[in-house]
Order: structure tokens, then C-alpha cells, then sequence
């Protein structure tokens, strides 16, 4: 089994989903990785807000 980095396996993964199934399925990858980005980047963000700093 060879070692491959994370930016191979996505180049590969994107490359294949264009090859395959058109831009329609990369574009829906693109928006849900986006959207849980913002959700977490928020959650990361706002958490912050409870924390007592006495």
C-alpha cells in the first residue's frame, strides 16, 4: 500500500467525480464541505462568548 498526502487523495477524489458524474456532484462536495467549514468556523467562533474570564 503506497503512502499518498491528503492533497493527492482530494486531487484524485475531485478528479474522479468530474470524470464520472460531471461537475454536478463536485459542486454539491464543494457546498457541503463550505457549509460544515462555516458551521464549525461559527461554533469555534462563538463558544468563545461563554467562557467566564474572571
Amino acid at each position: 500500500m503506497e503512502h499518498h498526502p491528503a492533497a493527492a487523495r482530494l486531487t484524485e477524489a475531485a478528479a474522479s467525480a468530474v470524470q464520472q458524474h460531471g461537475s454536478g456532484n463536485l459542486l454539491r462536495i464543494v457546498l457541503v464541505v463550505m457549509v460544515l467549514g462555516c458551521a464549525l468556523t461559527a461554533w469555534f467562533l462563538l463558544s468563545g462568548y461563554k467562557r467566564k474570564d474572571d
